[in-house]
């Protein structure tokens, strides 16, 4: 609100007490001009919490200094005394009839922040006050407008016209009782208090419309009886005050929502019918919480509005309300809301994933009744593909709301083509990209596709028979899990020219934390045949990523960590599995491109390929998974001297022959062979071919880790117990192996047989 240099002479000024008595004396002087009082407010507002504040509103009884001192009052903290005295002193002077000049339209604002701040601050005696003269402020303003206040000018006429009447907003005079969209050049000052009693309406009526006793009963009456009583104007002053105010407040929003249905004459009045449609619907609503008997007649005026405006882009934000107040009311209404559900779930999201406010609005919805969701529609759960377009699009904002509505669109049918779905999220970005660009091309740019020619841009590919099918897929609105995700491979390779877009790298930085979050959900309800399908795609969708390296590289990461998760929770996917792992694992790309993976990987294998974890674990098994590692521990160790040897990672290493060795255990028959892999490693570590590429401390800890291994083999039923002990014990700190390190008994046995930590036989 003030300048910089303000903002320093008021920090200044802040202890200077003779300043603050100064101003409250401008303040509160009859003869101070408007324009200085409000000035000296603002001051004040801004130095709180002022100590040598000496207002009181108690015997203040001109209501625009009265709003202006509570506003004061109230911007000293929260503080419970000061804001009840505050609330108290409106209401008492909202209860009396205010003298000639004096207008309640200062003192709402203020009685407004005094229920967000303190609802229990008003007494239910002084909130029925306040809820019987809101009720005659909504229906009762005049239709008239206002008259101009004279200027004082010399050629002033103090003959006036007749104010004549409000127009609505397409033109037409208004016939119906005034609301905050009827329009006129002046306003009168029940018409202003009209607007502010509207604006203040749904937070009264959270803090004070309570619940109508047995208005569950009332909801069988005839829906006709309800009608006539409701819409006669005698018996309605003779319902108590709360009753009285939601009567008032429906109809008023009945009005706002056919006065929605005009052509305004100005843009802005389009923008304020929009967001007075949304508010109406909301206080439908909380009304129809409140008292049962409302619900049958705004059910078939929703109905009505929904078909009206459903088709109208503009009005999306409109469609959240309705479709809230159908969540909260189809069961007591029994009407079947599915047409509504799925209209808000198909064409919103794939036609207005671009808009920010909407996507914020949205998801929240999704949030906030997810649990509601879930039990009464299928549409929410087979919507996710198309959910996910507002965080591929918006993911920096959307990503906390996602963490808290993944969840909810987990189970066992979509946990699958999520997960696929969570991999490509940055690819889903580009397509978007790529469908917003395609859409906005003019008709003339358009060049005729020839489906023999390969499209030589994005843009092109987008509406070319090779690619339009995987485009569809991919920008699909509800779930497919019988398509093939396999299909989207050129897609991928296609979309690689956005892979450094900005939003495509947004996107992308978001998806290892809902991974995680992914795996976390699955494991509290997936069943072993789940499980094992995890499992096999995570081997196989590693090789099926998004071209960024940073993504990449996050993505093996968590997949990793995850698999080893997946392994301890399901320990016989090593046995039933042993096709498909063995194929990873016997892949030598694997080791240098998903070095992660293909650890924790092999870890798992030596760690659960047993018969205390599956009995149908055989000798046959682990020689062949013993010849599978052994082949890839010597290709990546064996010395070439006359080519460049590649470099991989001593941890790539250390778990090879680690799971060798723990193999070797179970199979005894093995234990000659890995001794003398394992005594050549000496000559390898001192190659000048590998100490060119490895340090010394890498060099050290394979040498180490080698020694470990040869010495503990040297007592085969030691080994046996430490690498397979049995399954109650493997949580001991004899088995706690994480990544590379072996258990704490491998250097006991070492220093037993070995006192020269160095020594190695040749």
């Amino acid at each position: 609100m003030f300048t910089a240099a303000a903002e320093s002479f008021l920090r200044q000024a802040r202890l200077d007490g003779k300043f603050v008595e100064l101003l409250q004396t401008v303040l509160c002087s009859s003869k101070c001009p408007e324009q200085i009082q409000l000035l000296c407010a603002a001051i004040l507002r801004e130095m709180s919490p002022c100590n040598d504040l000496i207002l009181s509103c108690d015997e203040i009884q001109d209501t625009k200094l009265l709003g202006l001192v509570s506003s004061i009052l109230l911007a000293q903290g929260n503080k419970v005394a000061e804001v009840s005295a505050v609330g108290q002193r409106i209401v008492k002077v909202l209860e009396r009839r205010l003298p000639e000049g004096q207008s309640a339209r200062y003192l709402l604002p203020v009685l407004s922040n005094v229920i967000s701040l303190s609802p229990e601050s008003l007494t239910e005696e002084q909130t029925n006050v306040v809820s019987k003269k809101m009720a005659d402020w909504l229906r009762y303003a005049s239709i008239h407008q206002g008259v101009a206040q004279p200027s004082g000018g010399f050629f002033s006429n103090p003959r006036t016209r007749q104010p004549g009447p409000v127009t609505e907003v397409d033109g037409a005079i208004a016939t119906d009782f005034f609301t905050v969209l009827s329009v006129g050049q002046y306003y009168t000052q029940d018409q202003w208090l009209n607007v502010q009693a509207f604006s203040m309406l749904r937070n009264w009526l959270l803090c004070y419309g309570g619940k109508t006793p047995n208005s569950e009963d009332k909801s069988g009456m005839d829906r006709s009886a309800m009608s006539i009583v409701s819409t006669t104007s005698t018996s309605s002053r003779l319902l108590p005050p709360k009753e009285r105010l939601r009567e008032k407040a429906f109809e008023y929003c009945q009005r706002l929502i056919e006065q929605s249905n005009r052509r305004p004459l100005k843009k802005d009045d389009g923008d304020l019918q929009k967001a007075c449609l949304i508010e109406a619907v909301t206080i439908m609503d909380i009304i129809c919480k409140q008292d049962s008997s409302y619900v049958y007649r705004a059910v078939s005026f929703l109905k009505i509005l929904h078909g009206r405006i459903c088709g109208d882009a503009t009005y999306a934000r409109a469609l959240l309300p309705i479709a809230q107040f159908f969540l909260n009311h189809s069961k007591m209404a029994a009407v079947d809301s599915d047409a509504i559900y799925k209209h808000l779930f198909t064409d919103i999201p794939a036609q207005l994933f671009h808009n920010p406010s909407l996507a914020f609005e949205f998801v929240q919805f999704c949030k906030d009744n997810s649990q509601l969701f879930t039990e009464t529609s299928s549409i929410f759960r087979q919507s996710f593909p198309n959910l996910f377009k507002f965080l591929a699009w918006n993911s920096p904002p959307l990503i906390s709301e996602f963490v808290d509505l993944l969840p909810f669109l987990l189970d066992a049918g979509t946990a699958i083509e999520i997960f696929h779905l969570l991999l490509d999220l940055p690819c889903l970005t580009a397509a978007l990209d790529i469908q917003l660009r395609s859409g906005a091309l003019p008709t003339s740019e358009r060049a005729a596709i020839d489906p023999a020619v390969k499209p030589a841009t994005c843009l092109e590919a987008f509406r070319h028979p090779l690619y339009k099918s995987m485009f569809q897929y991919l920008l699909r609105t509800k779930s497919a899990p019988e398509d093939a995700p396999e299909r989207l491979i050129p897609l991928r390779q296609l979309l690689g020219s956005l892979a450094s877009s900005p939003r495509v790298v947004q996107c992308a930085e978001t998806v290892p934390v809902l991974l995680e979050l992914f795996f976390r959900v699955v494991a509290e309800f997936a069943d072993g045949p789940l499980i094992n399908q995890l499992v096999v795609l995570l081997l196989h969708r590693s090789d099926q990523l998004y071209e960024i390296p940073a993504f990449k590289d996050d993505v093996y990461r968590v997949l990793s960590s995850q698999l080893v998760m997946l392994c301890k929770l399901r320990p016989a996917l090593v046995v039933e599995l042993s096709t498909e792992i063995l194929e990873f694992s016997g892949t030598v790309g694997n080791i240098q491109n998903k070095e992660a993976i293909f650890t924790h990987m092999v870890w798992a294998i030596g760690e659960y390929m047993s018969v205390s974890y599956d009995k149908r674990c055989t000798v046959e098994q682990i020689n062949r998974f013993f010849e599978t590692l052994e082949a890839m521990l010597f290709e990546i160790t064996q010395l070439r001297p006359l080519a460049s040897t590649p470099s991989y990672t001593p941890r790539a290493i250390s778990v090879l022959m680690a799971t060798l060795t723990k193999l070797a255990a179970r199979s005894q028959d093995l234990i000659p062979r890995v001794s003398m892999f394992l005594s050549k490693m000496r000559t390898f570590v001192q190659s000048p071919a590998v100490t060119s590429v490895y340090c010394k401390e890498d060099l050290e800890e394979i040498l180490v880790r080698a020694t470990e291994l040869m010495n503990l083999l040297k007592m085969p039923s030691v080994a046996q117990f430490v690498f397979t002990p049995p399954v109650a014990m493997a949580s001991t700190r004899f088995q706690r192996e994480v990544n590379d390190s072996l258990p704490f008994a491998l250097r006991i046995v070492t220093r037993l047989l070995e006192p020269t930590p160095g020594f190695m036989p040749g």
